[in-house]
C-alpha cells in the first residue's frame, strides 16, 4: 500500500494570479505561513515556512526544498513530513477558462508505519486548510487561518502520533 493523497479546488482567478499567491513570500505569509515565509519558490532554493499560531510558544518552521517550478504549471517541493522523513509535495494549477484555476495539492512518499501513516492524515488536513485560505485569499482578500489554530496545537505536537497528539491537548 502506498501512502498518500491528493486535495483539490477551484479558485476563481486567472491563473497567474493563483501561482503568485504561492511562490511570493509576502502573499503566502498573508493567508498561510504566518510565521513568515523567507524566500520566493525560485527552483533550486531551500525556504523556511514558519508558522505561528500559538501565542507564546515556539514558532513552528520547516526548511521547504524547492525541487521544480514551471511558472503557473507547477510547484515541486520536498520537506519533512514525517519524521526523519522527506516527502514529495506537488502543487499544480490549471487554467478553466481566463478567470477559474484548478490547484491540486498531492504528497506521498511516507513508510509504511502507523506515524507515517498519522503523519499524513495530519498533512492532509493541513493541505485542505492552505488551500482553502488560498481560495478565500486570492478570491476575496480573507486570511481564513487568522485566529484558527489558536490554542490547539504546540510546535512540540508536530509529527507526534493521533494518540501522542489526543493526550497532548488533555494537559
Amino acid at each position: 500500500m502506498e501512502l498518500k493523497f491528493k486535495v483539490q479546488t477551484k479558485i476563481q482567478k486567472p491563473v497567474a494570479e493563483v501561482f503568485d499567491a504561492v511562490y511570493n513570500p509576502e502573499k503566502l505569509s498573508g493567508y498561510f505561513t504566518n510565521g513568515g515565509a523567507s524566500a520566493p519558490l525560485d527552483e533550486g532554493t531551500t525556504v523556511e515556512w514558519a508558522f505561528a499560531d500559538t501565542p507564546g510558544d515556539e514558532k513552528l518552521a520547516f526548511p521547504v526544498k524547492v525541487q521544480k517550478i514551471v511558472p503557473n504549471e507547477l510547484i515541486v517541493l520536498g520537506w519533512e513530513g514525517a519524521k526523519d522523513l522527506e516527502t514529495r509535495v506537488e502543487m499544480t494549477f490549471e487554467e478553466d477558462g481566463p478567470e477559474n484555476t484548478i490547484v491540486r495539492i498531492s504528497e506521498t512518499g511516507w513508510r509504511e508505519t502507523q506515524a507515517d501513516l498519522d503523519s499524513s492524515y495530519m498533512n492532509c488536513y493541513g493541505w485542505a486548510q492552505m488551500i482553502c485560505c488560498l481560495k478565500a485569499f486570492t478570491e476575496y482578500g480573507i486570511n481564513l487561518r487568522k485566529g484558527a489554530y489558536e490554542g490547539l496545537y504546540k510546535a512540540s505536537d508536530h509529527h507526534l502520533t493521533t494518540p501522542e497528539i489526543e493526550q497532548a491537548a488533555t494537559k
